[in-house]
């Protein structure tokens, strides 16, 4: 079972915010050996969704207000540590991410940017595929959007 944290930019610690940018690292950059800009100064404007399992950061993602990344409220760098997958943290840590668009931004209608082989992953949440896949940063993905 994993604790779910929401914060702000500037609610994070020094800790938190290195152990974020560390897990992200570890599997958008060497996991899927994938060469991009992380750090992209988005972060100061996203709603941290963390996941805490034994004291350490185990899932995560960022989420954005209608406007400021798409027209619809965004959802983006969905990451599960490899070790923990199994255990459906993705789903928990998606749903909480949904309820605090949700609740913050007062809205239901979230665009993502996905990976394509997580499709299923993420209609079965509620999202559809818009448009037509496309390459980001080498790796094929797919508009969708949940309303």
């Amino acid at each position: 079972m994993i604790t779910i944290a929401i914060k702000t930019f500037k609610e994070l610690s020094t800790e938190e915010l290195y152990s974020i940018l560390q897990l992200r690292s570890e599997v958008f950059v060497v996991e899927q050996n994938c060469v991009y800009q992380d750090i992209d100064f988005k972060d100061q404007n996203a709603l941290h969704v963390i996941g805490v399992k034994d004291d350490a950061i185990v899932a995560y993602t960022r989420c954005f207000k209608p406007g400021f990344y798409f027209e619809e409220a965004s959802i983006g760098r969905v990451v599960v540590k490899d070790t923990e997958r199994k255990y459906g943290y993705g789903y928990d840590i998606m749903n909480a991410s949904i309820k605090a668009i949700k609740d913050v931004y007062d809205t239901d209608t979230i665009k993502i940017s996905a990976q394509t082989y997580l499709n299923t992953f993420y209609t079965n949440l509620g999202f559809s595929n818009i448009g037509e896949g496309y390459l980001e940063d080498g790796i094929p993905h797919i508009a969708m959007i949940k309303s």
